[in-house]
């Protein structure tokens, strides 16, 4: 039985994004048919790629309309696209608005007499910043409240959803982020490795440890923090930082790095889909966050071998196992985080000890263990009994 299934997600370098991608590009490779439905084409995704279907949904330029109407026109992009190419289930990636569209999309439908599913995925900032607004708190609740199917992507974030909205726990199920393990090399051609040992040399010419961190620089993820312990590593180990991506607060943590002297040391690098070939050069991964609901950046560094030093906060430590893979300090404790990688790099046995561990842990979180989850999901939501038989016993 080959199941149709809509994913409706933000198709942007963030993590709901990617892993929404990703999931949809793992179950067109095992022949399900993956209908995307966004304003852009996701960043993940190729303009061909075998049973994977693009669907832009465009707002409507009306000049009573101060704002375009995005969820107006998502919905109708939605009814659209299950009336006419026979989706079997919707999948949204995020509370809102895809959870409530898609709520008022069904009951479009539900008129016509076609009923679809919905599974609701949430990933963060919908519950942690945005969806707590008081304003929004009931529409949310409702919205979950609403949907078939909800899944998290981390205990943490379940607990605090639970918490906050008005939602029983068993109506949230925690299936965890992955990453494919494909992408994450450990053999090279001659060719490539004499690419990485040149690129390398650039970075640190004499064999100096290079610190990475990947966000999208908003103020909840402490970029200053990053600079901060990285001043503290540099004035007793000769070191590298390498900051990849962009957002509100390059500007001030670029003077940041003037003030302390480091320019020298430090690359801005800003947004990149080539995240594994940069973590493929890196020693050490600093993530400061005020809150995380899981930390998808921090397995794809413990994918590439690279060790996190990272806050306790939210979801991290469900990722980053304290002392093993890494370690964890509480949020803005500058001089813990300092201390913790000063320890890691200086000693090159414990580095080695400690990429092993992050490498050995994230296979935990492989694709081809998590996707079954989603495949069970799926059929258990559709009752495809024939189906979910030959799923457990994979």
């Amino acid at each position: 039985m080959t199941l149709k299934i809509g994913i409706v997600c933000f198709p942007t370098y963030g993590g709901s994004g990617i892993v929404a991608t990703e999931l949809g590009r793992a179950l067109a490779k095992k022949g399900y048919e993956i209908h995307f439905i966004t304003y852009k084409q996701p960043v993940r995704l190729e303009v061909f790629e075998e049973n994977v279907y693009y669907h832009e949904v465009s707002t409507v330029d009306y000049p009573l309309f101060e704002f375009p109407p995005y969820e107006l026109s998502l919905a109708a992009k939605m009814v659209d696209v299950i009336k006419y190419e026979k989706l079997d289930v919707l999948h949204v990636h995020y509370a809102i608005p895809n959870a409530y569209v898609a709520f008022s999309a069904k009951q479009i439908l539900l008129q016509q007499g076609i009923k679809i599913p919905i599974i609701t995925t949430l990933h963060g900032t919908d519950i942690t910043l945005v969806g707590k607004s008081s304003l929004l708190k009931p529409v949310i609740s409702f919205a979950i409240n609403q949907s078939d199917y909800v899944t998290s992507v981390s205990e943490d974030l379940k607990k605090e959803t639970c918490e906050y909205f008005d939602i029983k726990p068993e109506k949230i199920n925690v299936v965890p982020n992955f990453i494919d393990f494909g992408e994450y090399k450990l053999e090279y051609t001659e060719k490539e490795r004499i690419r990485k040992e040149r690129l390398k040399r650039i970075l640190s010419p004499n064999g100096e440890p290079v610190l990475v961190h990947i966000s999208n620089f908003r103020p909840v993820k402490r970029v200053e923090d990053v600079i901060h312990v990285f001043n503290n590593v540099n004035k007793e180990l000769s070191a590298t930082l390498i900051m990849v991506g962009d957002g509100p607060c390059r500007d001030e943590t670029e003077r940041l790095v003037r003030k302390l002297n480091l320019s020298k040391n430090v690359r801005f690098v800003g947004k990149s889909p080539d995240v594994p070939q940069i973590l493929d050069l890196c020693d050490l991964m600093i993530l400061p966050s005020e809150t995380e609901s899981f930390g998808l950046v921090a397995l794809e560094a413990m994918a590439s071998k690279v060790p996190v030093i990272s806050t306790n906060t939210g979801g991290l430590p469900e990722v980053n196992a304290h002392g093993k893979t890494g370690f964890i300090s509480d949020v803005g404790d500058i001089e813990s985080m300092s201390k913790n990688a000063l320890y890691i790099l200086q000693d090159e046995q414990t580095l080695h000890q400690f990429k092993e561990n992050a490498y050995l842990h994230a296979q935990s979180f492989d694709l081809k263990r998590i996707l079954p989850e989603y495949e069970k999901i799926y059929c258990d939501i559709l009752k495809c009994k024939d189906y979910l038989q030959s799923v457990r016993l994979k």
